[in-house]
């Protein structure tokens, strides 16, 4: 059901982004990075919070400036220091001169924020630990963070990896399924940051699940690959497919990681933008209570998502050391 309510919707929002100049400009610039953390609007003038742009190049070397500087006192961009703003990318006006973008974004800044907040629920649980003996029973927050731990290794790690060498492991899917699980949470406050539905940061995680299982792969699991178990008139044809294997499982992590937090950002922000556009009672009713069928749908699809990235990262990593 929620698969073909995902294409219904995300039809309907082809269809207003064709026809409305809002869908397009506005439902995008949430989902998309940016040099600036735009908050909300109000009577036109935009609450942003600038970002910190970091330039190097052979000819100026090292050039720090905010990102507010692209804009002028009615937010349109302007030229600065030779630099301009090109669809979020800064880009010089001197064609021929090269430089590379060391800048804060907006994902960036959302991810350190929500770092942050790791560092400080871990903290203040090791800290309950600590304190109490091992006879007291966690509550609260504590119990629920053990509740979660207890799952990943009962119920992801223990099965697929084997409880000896699940516990090598145990701290980056951990890791990933608490960094995916809190970004989802925090990308559906308003004024938020699409982190896992960025391409880049989802690469990343699949890729440090590619190391993992690559360089912990055992020689019946790379002799499973370059020496396959079947006649060796079909090896040119069975290694070739073995190793695009190796490649396309992180590439899928990748794909379903920012296909599924995107579109729900996408549909949510589709349905929002009816009210504005239609400014009928009618249908801001009907898309208020689909909205907010949509949001709780997305709790539970943000917890889906962390668990379906830890579960297959860890089944991959199994097939590597098993």
């Amino acid at each position: 059901m929620w698969r073909y309510l995902k294409k219904l919707l995300f039809c309907l929002f082809l269809i207003v982004q064709n026809n409305f100049s809002f869908a397009s400009e506005n439902i995008m610039d949430h989902v998309k990075d940016s040099h600036e953390w735009h908050i909300t609007t109000i009577n036109k003038h935009h609450v942003t919070i600038p970002l910190p742009v970091i330039l190097l190049s052979k000819d100026r070397h090292i050039e720090c400036f905010l990102s507010s500087n692209f804009y002028d006192e009615h937010h349109n961009l302007v030229p600065y220091q030779g630099y301009v703003l090109e669809h979020d990318k800064i880009v010089p006006l001197d064609k021929e001169r090269k430089i590379i973008d060391f800048s804060f974004t907006k994902n960036l800044a959302a991810m350190l924020v929500s770092l942050v907040i790791l560092f400080a629920l871990t903290l203040s649980a090791g800290k309950w630990y600590r304190t109490h003996s091992y006879q007291d029973t966690p509550r609260g927050f504590v119990g629920a963070l053990e509740m979660l731990i207890l799952f990943i290794r009962d119920e992801i790690a223990v099965p697929n990896i084997g409880k000896e060498k699940s516990e090598k492991f145990m701290p980056y899917l951990l890791t990933v399924f608490f960094f995916i699980w809190l970004n989802n949470m925090l990308g559906l406050l308003p004024g938020s940051a699409n982190v896992t539905g960025c391409a880049s940061i989802a690469f990343c995680l699949a890729f440090f699940t590619f190391c993992l299982t690559s360089f912990n792969g055992t020689k019946n699991y790379w002799g499973h690959i370059f020496t396959p178990h079947v006649p060796k008139v079909l090896w040119p044809i069975m290694v070739p497919i073995e190793v695009v294997g190796i490649f396309t499982k992180p590439i899928t992590l990748m794909i379903r990681l920012v296909a599924n937090i995107s579109s729900g950002h996408i549909i949510i922000a589709s349905l929002i933008g009816f009210i504005f556009m239609f400014q009928k009672g009618s249908v801001g009713v009907g898309t208020v209570v689909l909205g907010i069928f949509m949001i709780l749908l997305k709790l539970l699809v943000c917890f889906i998502q962390a668990y379906v990235f830890t579960l297959l990262s860890s089944m991959y990593i199994g097939d590597a050391v098993k």
